[in-house]
């Protein structure tokens, strides 16, 4: 922390000798190269970069409230950063859980969940059929379903909350429509303000 601080205030003078103090915000993050805290810092780095942010926050405060989950993450699945989580605290051991569950996901999808053609790229790993619910000995569940190809939603919830189970899979069922729909409509988007390249003939 002494050294977040003599960082921060170094960083703050340089901007109020150049004049730019207005300018420019800067964000700190503590992070180490022994646990999962590189990550965190690139996930709220991340975050800010997605303008549909507010969006998928909102849609995992509302499955959270209508399911009885505790906490929800929105991961990126190769890197292990949560795109989106929803408005509640993040606890970093929480999170670990999440990246470790993740971890043997996609450990064990390598191994058995490869179809008759492994290793090609029509035949992946983690598909829109891989799901996994871990029961942990303090009463906890991690329940993780996909979303697409590369993103997946990570719930954390007390045992008991899970006897709701159908009721969790519809909500995901409408949450993932709604995650497909919201960036389908950014792409039209985009198409509709970037000009048509014009077809070439040979």
């Amino acid at each position: 922390m002494e050294t977040q601080r003599e960082i921060h205030q170094r960083a703050n003078d340089d901007l109020v000798d150049s004049g730019d103090e207005q300018k420019i915000y800067i964000s700190f993050h503590l992070t180490s190269i022994y646990d999962h805290s590189i990550f965190e810092a690139f996930s709220r780095v991340v975050q800010k970069m997605i303008p549909q942010y507010a969006t998928l926050e909102n849609f995992l405060n509302i499955i959270i409230s209508t399911s009885g989950i505790e906490k929800a993450f929105l991961y990126d699945v190769k890197t292990k950063i949560y795109v989106a989580t929803d408005s509640s605290p993040v606890d970093i051991q929480s999170y670990e859980l999440c990246c470790d569950m993740i971890d043997v996901v996609i450990d064990l999808s390598n191994i058995y969940g490869l179809g008759d053609n492994p290793g090609l790229m029509n035949d992946p790993a983690f598909d829109d059929q891989s799901s996994s619910l871990i029961k942990l000995n303090n009463g906890t569940i991690l329940y993780l379903r996909e979303v697409c190809s590369f993103l997946a939603l990570v719930c954390i919830l007390r045992e008991d909350n899970f006897e709701k189970q159908r009721i969790i899979d519809y909500n995901f069922v409408i949450l993932r429509k709604g995650i497909h729909k919201l960036f389908e409509l950014k792409v039209k988007e985009k198409e509709s303000i970037e000009p048509r390249k014009p077809p070439s003939f040979k």
